[in-house]
């Protein structure tokens, strides 16, 4: 895997009940600024998606925001906390623009859209369309059903061990990042028996 320079966070677009989840988000921002890491994110500045995207640029460092046509608006850009702003005709173009440009993908706490990001360019690492490392920041065990859910599969034989095991999943930010920056891809092929 090259050099991680730049990660895409899918997360919410509103802040949640639990105040550590907005916390979580601040955190991220600023030890992405510390390892001099770009973001990607989806554009639209308000909840946890703009606390990430306030608090890298607050100290110096790299914001590219994606956004759909129809959701540049101001109730969803509430003030500027990019350094380059890309505007895309549709949400499957943001999806596809934010992962061309990203080397890894996390998830942070969010709602059906943010389960839909990660879970899709997830599929893409077990379809072989991608070699990327895709993560999932479990603060205060947001996570913690979907997780179960995904191990269920497994049991179940809809999901191969390898692949799950290849999802990245921490609590801890330092250590998901380190743990993004030493992955490697090792698995089998999905549609083999």
């Amino acid at each position: 895997m090259k050099k991680l320079q730049t990660l895409a966070v899918f997360c919410g677009s509103s802040t949640g009940s639990n105040p550590r989840l907005a916390e979580g988000a601040e955190e991220l921002g600023a030890a992405m600024a510390k390892k001099h890491l770009s973001l990607v994110y989806g554009g639209g500045n308000r909840g946890l998606m703009g606390i990430v995207a306030q608090s890298l640029y607050e100290r110096g460092g790299n914001v590219i925001g994606v956004l759909p046509e129809a959701l540049n608006r101001k109730d969803v850009r509430l003030h500027t906390v990019e350094n380059e702003l890309i505007i895309v005709p549709t949400m499957h173009e943001r999806k596809a623009k934010m992962y061309s440009l990203a080397d890894a993908f996390i998830a942070l706490p969010g709602g059906i859209g943010t389960l839909e990001e990660i879970l899709e360019i997830f599929t893409w690492l077990q379809l072989g369309y991608h070699q990327k490392p895709v993560a999932i920041l479990n603060l205060a065990g947001f996570y913690d059903k979907l997780l179960d859910f995904l191990s269920y599969s497994v049991k179940q034989g809809f999901l191969k061990q390898d692949h799950l095991d290849a999802l990245i999943v921490d609590q801890d930010i330092d250590s998901l990042l380190d743990k993004l920056e030493g992955w490697k891809p090792k698995l089998s092929d999905k549609l083999s028996p």
